[in-house]
């Protein structure tokens, strides 16, 4: 807990200091119309659908939050500091709309906001609790993976927590060291009976959470918080979601298949780039959701490819990247052309001074993908 009070002044540097490093994630935008799952509407209603805005991914997030609040007056938005709008303002203005007792603030005890959250769900309300940074999920551990994962399973399904959301900003800001940069979607990863959802833009943010919301399942949803302020694009404003466990291909090749997941992915497309005016042709795969994965979409491009690689901020050993390199190896073995390749973060405790040594960068990518397509 020292690192977090030590934090302190942190935060307001992480909530105004990160600025956009590059053109992809304020111009890209890789939503299309197939994405949206909406119900048939009449045709007066595709005008509606069709109007979106400008925004950034904490917004995005935001907008998310308030939609599924105006819609279910059984869904509530609790956690650390969330009534006055959060650390990252995800929650700006939401108490003020909706009121206290729908939007209110806990104690600083993370096993305590997930217990809460898993008794709120068991009675058949919308949780959506608030870690207010992934690297202080481990005390709510116990609560995630020995309660809400498996209370459907030893009830026979007589009752369940599946209206239980766990939303927590995760990964590298730039000088967030020790106990603000970390990435444990791997730790969860394992935990069967709940799903992991990570999103890469804002279009994808609100469609993602409110899928997740909506899901009978209990879903981690992890926020990476340098795109918070970083991509922006135009959301559509009316409510959509987005197919969980659906893989999507932001950017068709031939050479090498790469897969990727939330802020990573920015890294992995300028690679991408790079590898083009070489004549390498890339296939870039959003994972999306993690658990379940869309293994059948990324086997189907590395049969094409012959080639695979993964990249993560988290550390290469037990990282999610290594489940993905196993399992692909398993069913493709025989369509390989090269070693499925992994370009992780290290693995050391995340660095503060010598956070761009830990990375993985878009040249360590670029390195790793004209290895695999030479081998």
């Amino acid at each position: 807990m020292g690192g977090r009070r030590a934090s302190l002044p942190l935060v307001s540097r992480l909530c105004t200091s990160v600025k956009p490093r590059n053109n992809w994630v304020q111009k890209r935008s890789f939503i299309t119309a197939k994405d949206l799952v909406v119900e048939e509407q009449p045709s007066g209603e595709e005008e509606k659908r069709a109007v979106t805005n400008k925004l950034n991914l904490f917004s995005a997030v935001n907008q998310a939050l308030l939609t599924v609040l105006e819609s279910d007056p059984k869904s509530y938005v609790f956690g650390e500091d969330v009534g006055f709008g959060g650390v990252f303002r995800c929650t700006t203005g939401l108490r003020d709309r909706f009121g206290k007792h729908r939007v209110f603030n806990t104690p600083l005890c993370e096993q305590a906001i997930l217990g809460f959250g898993i008794g709120l769900a068991s009675m058949g309300n919308r949780a959506i609790a608030e870690i207010q940074f992934a690297d202080y999920i481990f005390p709510a551990l116990d609560q995630i993976v020995n309660e809400a994962a498996k209370y459907r399973y030893r009830s026979g399904n007589l009752f369940n927590c599946g209206g239980l959301t766990v939303r927590a900003p995760y990964g590298a800001v730039g000088h967030g060291g020790h106990y603000h940069s970390q990435s444990p979607e791997a730790f969860f990863c394992h935990v069967p009976g709940i799903k992991v959802v990570i999103p890469r833009s804002p279009a994808q943010a609100k469609g993602l959470l409110l899928a997740s919301i909506r899901d009978p399942n209990p879903v981690v949803f992890f926020e990476p918080k340098m795109l918070y302020r970083m991509a922006v694009e135009e959301v559509p404003v009316d409510d959509y979601t987005l197919p969980l466990s659906s893989a999507e291909v932001m950017r068709k090749g031939s050479d090498i298949t790469l897969v990727g997941w939330g802020a990573q992915l920015t890294l992995m497309e300028q690679a991408c780039d790079e590898a083009s005016k070489e004549g390498i042709s890339c296939e870039l795969i959003d994972l999306r959701t993690l658990i379940p994965w869309d293994k059948e979409l990324v086997e189907a491009s590395v049969n094409k490819t012959g080639r695979l690689l993964v990249s993560h901020e988290a550390p290469l050993t037990g990282g999610f990247g290594a489940e993905i390199a196993a399992s692909i190896t398993e069913s493709c073995f025989l369509r390989l052309e090269a070693p499925v390749s992994r370009v992780c973060g290290l693995d050391t405790p995340f660095p503060l001074v010598f956070e761009p040594f830990y990375m993985p960068t878009k040249n360590k990518i670029l390195d790793a993908i004209k290895a695999s397509v030479k081998f």
